[in-house]
């Protein structure tokens, strides 16, 4: 298949365009580099010997995006990114993160139905599932008013594309409600590459090892879990790279309109304490930290039921949280 990635040189993007190579796609990608660099896709071709077309440009620019659609219209779906992600940011600055996650979305579903481009993957968020009540988290679990305007981004996208399918339109969507990506390519050629201070933990956690930060503050150990930090389900970034190729091969056999949601994580909750001591474990680094106080937006804990993905499109993690943080810090050291 061919298919357009947007937001393709980011972190999940680059990986996901890697995948659909190594599957025997053709991706195409669509980025413009205001949260990844240019020589990301040198790198991907290095990878996989095989260089991605690219479109630079925005996403909510919706004369551009025709002019894609233009270019390339035998595309068979689309992979969604782009969208700014730091929760933190969201709280300071929501704004920009109503205007570019949701007007991104808005003008991809009239392009595609424009062209009948019909496939489309969506890239959601466990912060659909807000502050939850219980875990692990199932598709069946209750959506709550998000805790961010990052999350609440995601909660309308996901709405909008449920009411494109309700109305009859030919599309055909899946948001895949993922967890916390981590890690990095195993040939630590891409990787995490926040602009300046990460707002990722795992960044963060590699960038205070290497010496670029002075130390990490781990926000909170007072919570409700084994070690008062907060527990979330940490993915390698490979691995929910797949599920988006597993994801699109199970659209192409589904019958237009159809909407779903799935989880993609490991199934399994690790606290920011236990990320931490893996790191150093399997690195054999240490890294500096403090404890400081809870951070807005924060949720206790929250981890993923994955028997729905694995049952419905066979997909299953199949990377540890030792093998994230190893890939992490042998990328970071590329740096």
């Amino acid at each position: 298949m061919k298919i357009l990635v947007n937001g393709g040189a980011g972190f999940i993007g680059s990986h996901t365009t890697v995948e659909l190579f190594n599957a025997g796609h053709t991706p195409i990608i669509i980025d413009d580099f205001s949260n990844s660099q240019k020589w990301i896709i040198d790198r991907i071709e290095q990878i996989t010997n095989k260089r991605p077309k690219v479109y630079e440009g925005n996403c909510t620019d919706i004369n551009f995006m025709d002019d894609v659609f233009e270019k390339e219209k035998d595309l068979e779906g689309v992979i969604h990114f782009t969208a700014f992600k730091a929760v933190g940011e969201s709280i300071e600055k929501p704004i920009p993160y109503y205007k570019n996650n949701i007007n991104s979305l808005l003008v991809l579903i009239e392009v595609m139905q424009k062209y009948g481009v019909e496939n489309i993957v969506f890239s959601s968020s466990a912060t659909v599932y807000g502050d939850p009540d219980t875990n692990p988290l199932t598709e069946k679990s209750p959506r709550k008013q998000a805790t961010n305007p990052y999350g609440n981004t995601k909660l309308i996208a996901e709405d909008i594309l449920k009411d494109t399918v309700i109305s009859r339109a030919k599309i055909k969507t899946i948001p895949l409600r993922y967890f916390n990506p981590i890690g990095a390519h195993e040939s630590h050629l891409i990787g995490e590459l926040p602009n300046g201070v990460p707002s990722n933990l795992v960044p963060y956690i590699t960038q205070t090892a290497a010496g670029i930060r002075k130390e990490l503050t781990i926000f909170g150990n007072d919570y409700d879990t084994p070690d008062g930090t907060c527990i979330r389900d940490f993915i390698h970034v490979v691995d929910l790279a797949k599920a988006h190729i597993a994801t699109l091969e199970y659209l192409q056999n589904q019958t237009s309109p159809f909407f779903d949601v799935f989880n993609v994580g490991t199934g399994k909750g690790t606290s920011v304490m236990e990320l931490i001591n893996t790191f150093e474990k399997v690195n054999n680094t240490k890294v500096k930290y403090k404890i400081g106080p809870r951070r807005p937006g924060d949720v206790k804990a929250c981890w993923a039921d994955t028997k729905k993905v694995q049952n419905v499109m066979g997909w299953k993690a199949q990377k540890t949280i030792s093998d994230a943080m190893k890939d992490a810090w042998e990328w970071q050291k590329t740096l």
